[in-house]
Formats: C-alpha cells, sequence, structure tokens
C-alpha cells in the first residue's frame, strides 16, 4: 500500500500528493541535460540513477509510484499507464508493429480492440489474422503457414478471458506458438489483455507473457470514476512502448494516478468479494428456467477449457453471460426489468453491471464472428459488485420474472 512513496519528500503526508504540475524544475543545466539524455534515450542509466522529473508528459510522481506499485501485482519489471485502455492496446502495438508485419490474434476480442486490429491497423499495412481459443496449438501453426506471412508474424495478442463469452485461451500454449515462429532476429511478442482477471486472478507473464494489458478503468480503479490503462512487462520491451507513449502523447493525468493508487489499497477487498458474489449469482443463474445456457469460468463447458482454468486462474472471476431463453425483445425485457443492478457497459466496479454485447459494446464485430462466438440477440452479460448477493439474485429474479 505504501510501495515507492517517501513522505518526508512530501511535508510527511500519509498519502500521494497530487503532483498537479505541467513541468518541473532542474538544479542546474547539467541536471537538465542528463535527464533528456536518459528520456530520449541517448545514453545508459548509470547505477542507481533514476530518470528525473522533467515534464508531465513524460514522468510525473503520482504516475511513477503507481507504475511501481502495479508491477508487483504481476511481478513485471515496469509499467507505463496510460489514458484509457484502447490507448494502452492501440499504444503497444503500434511500438512493435511496422508495415508488412502480422498480427495473430484470439478471436472475440472486446469490440474497440477487434476495430482497431481489424480496421485501423491494416491501414498501416499491418497484416492481421484471428484464430479461435478451440484451435488446437497444430491448427494454429498450419493456419498461419498457410498464410504465407508466417516469417511475418511479429505479435501474438490475446484476451483471456475473452469478452463477452468467457472463453480461455492457453497462455502457455500461445507462448510455445510464438517460440516456435520466433528466430534469433525475431521473437515474436507474446501481449494479453488481463482486463477480465487482473491483476489478481490471473498473472500472465508467469505463463510466458511479454506484454499484459489492462483497461485500468475496470477492476484496478473499480470505481466507475475514471478512464485508464496499463502495460507491463519486461524493461527492455517497456522502454520502446514508454518512447512511443511520450511522442504520442496519451499518459494518464496526475489526478487519474492519484484515483488509481487510492483503488489499489482496496483492490484484493473488492475483487474478492465480487468473486464471491459471482459464484452464488451464477449458482442461481444455472438452475433458472428463463435461462438457456451460462458463461462462467465456474461451469466450464469441456475438460479442455477445465484444464485451462486450474492451470492459470487463481478465481472464477466476477463475470457472467448468460443466454436468456427467447431473443433481443426477452434480453431487453430483462435488462429494462432490473432495479438494483445498472444497464451499463464497462465492468469490474463497485455497483453490478448488465448489457448487451450484440447491440452495444460488440456491435461493430463482424456479424459471422458474432454467429460463432455466441454473441447473439439473447446473450446478457453481467458484471457483478460488492452488493449483498442475495440482494443482486432478489433482483435477477423479478426481472427474470418479467420476461
Amino acid at each position: 500500500m505504501s510501495h515507492g512513496y517517501k513522505p518526508e519528500l512530501s511535508e510527511g503526508a500519509i498519502k500521494c500528493p497530487i503532483f498537479q504540475t505541467s513541468t518541473f524544475v532542474f538544479k542546474s543545466a547539467e541536471e537538465g541535460k542528463a535527464f533528456f539524455e536518459l528520456a530520449y534515450g541517448l545514453r545508459e542509466k548509470d547505477q542507481d540513477e533514476e530518470l528525473g522529473l522533467i515534464y508531465s508528459r513524460i514522468n510525473n510522481p503520482d504516475l511513477e509510484i503507481l507504475e511501481n506499485r502495479l508491477c508487483l501485482w504481476d511481478e513485471a519489471d515496469d509499467c507505463a499507464v496510460f489514458e484509457s485502455g484502447m490507448a494502452a492496446i492501440s499504444t503497444a502495438m503500434l511500438s512493435f508493429l511496422d508495415p508488412g508485419d502480422l498480427i495473430l490474434f484470439s478471436n472475440p476480442v472486446y469490440g474497440g480492440t477487434d476495430h482497431f486490429i481489424r480496421h485501423v491497423l491494416p491501414r498501416f499495412c499491418v497484416d492481421v489474422l484471428a484464430f479461435n481459443p478451440t484451435d488446437s496449438k497444430e491448427e494454429i501453426i498450419r493456419m498461419v503457414e498457410a498464410s504465407g506471412k508466417a516469417d511475418k508474424l511479429k505479435m501474438m495478442y490475446l484476451e483471456t478471458p475473452a469478452n463477452p463469452n468467457n472463453q480461455l485461451t492457453d497462455i502457455g500454449m500461445c507462448r510455445e506458438i510464438a517460440d516456435h515462429f520466433s528466430t534469433e532476429e525475431k521473437r515474436v511478442i507474446l501481449a494479453c489483455d488481463n482486463t477480465y482477471m487482473g491483476p489478481v486472478w490471473q498473472h500472465p507473464i508467469k505463463h510466458g507473457a511479454d506484454l499484459v494489458l489492462y483497461s485500468a478503468t475496470k477492476y484496478i480503479g473499480g470505481h466507475s470514476d475514471l478512464i485508464a490503462g496499463a502495460c507491463l512487462g519486461s524493461a527492455n520491451y517497456m522502454a520502446k512502448v514508454k518512447e512511443y507513449r511520450t511522442f504520442l502523447g496519451n499518459m494518464a493525468a496526475p489526478h487519474t494516478g492519484w484515483l488509481l493508487m487510492r483503488s489499489l489499497e482496496t483492490l484484493k477487498v473488492r475483487m474478492d468479494e465480487q468473486a464471491r458474489n459471482a459464484f452464488h449469482v451464477a449458482a442461481f443463474l444455472k438452475d433458472h428456467p428463463m435461462v438457456e445456457k451460462i458463461y462462467f469460468l465456474g461451469y466450464p463447458e469441456n475438460d479442455r477449457q477445465k484444464a485451462i482454468v486450474e492451470k492459470q486462474c487463481l478465481s472464477y472471476g466476477a463475470m457472467i453471460s448468460f443466454d436468456i431463453k427467447g431473443g433481443e425483445k426477452e434480453a431487453f425485457r430483462f435488462l429494462n426489468g432490473l432495479r438494483l443492478i445498472k444497464l451499463a457497459v464497462s465492468l469490474g466496479s463497485t455497483e453490478s453491471l448488465a448489457e448487451h454485447p450484440a447491440t452495444m459494446t460488440h456491435i461493430g464485430v463482424d456479424p459471422e464472428d458474432k454467429k460463432r462466438f455466441n454473441i447473439s440477440d439473447k446473450l446478457v452479460r453481467l458484471s457483478i459488485g460488492v452488493e449483498n448477493y442475495e440482494d443482486l439474485i432478489a433482483d435477477i429474479s423479478q426481472a427474470l420474472d418479467k420476461v
């Protein structure tokens, strides 16, 4: 809770103040020169030397302390915090993908990520190729080889569990695939969006990921009052991510960093309660006559998914999706009937939220992909909060009765 902060440097304040400043004063011209040399990568840091404070687009005490604390959860070398999850994702991709490169990504992913990969990256002459969580290692390798772009594969991008159907992808298997296509000159980078499970319930770096990405708006922020993102990984990769962040200018503001530090102090307490609540809600939904199918890590649909849960997840999480009997009309009637649970997109906050992925968060996803991954008109997604689970079940029950 106090890692990285020295009260004696801030008038003894028990909590890190908000450093609401654009620029910082140098003690001397020589110090300013030394700071800029490091910031622009013109020389290596001396032993025990730290990047000095220059300008809040480059660094700021609130962000530096926050980034140090976030590193503890994922056991990463370094971290970069952004103004949004999409800023973190897009910057990480642009940092390493050049024209002619290939990105291989899991399907489905969050709608914004899907749009960026399929519609923005090709404008920069980056080729894209999708695989399914149900595909085997051998099938994915054959698909990449058949594309004729195997030698151009530069990045694998995973979102696991997938949004919104909770489909799991084996991170370790993907590391093996990335290594298969790596050479001495080029390592295929494995990036993993851990928003649904992190940073408490799953640690992708331990399973071979090079980069871990978050919409920090979600569990890390956890109060529906900020927008932020984060990228973590090894020092060599993060140096490039931070370089691109500096020149794209999408780092988080000091006040956002301060709010995230506040949220980190209750992160595990909140997430533990949300997981406990979700387990009870899922058990209720599983046996309800109006529920056709439930998508929840506690009820894996096959042995392969069960094995992945046991291998890489420390919890079943707090995200539940389910197919309501009927279609859009019935799903909307349910959503409109909720009273305690709020009808809103986003997830991971203290309050429980419900939404309709097919017409909301995933409206821009290709219709064939929607069909393939059960993002249908009858699918409802719930993000379970910290309320009393009996109250949540009562609210869901009365809304289903209205259907």
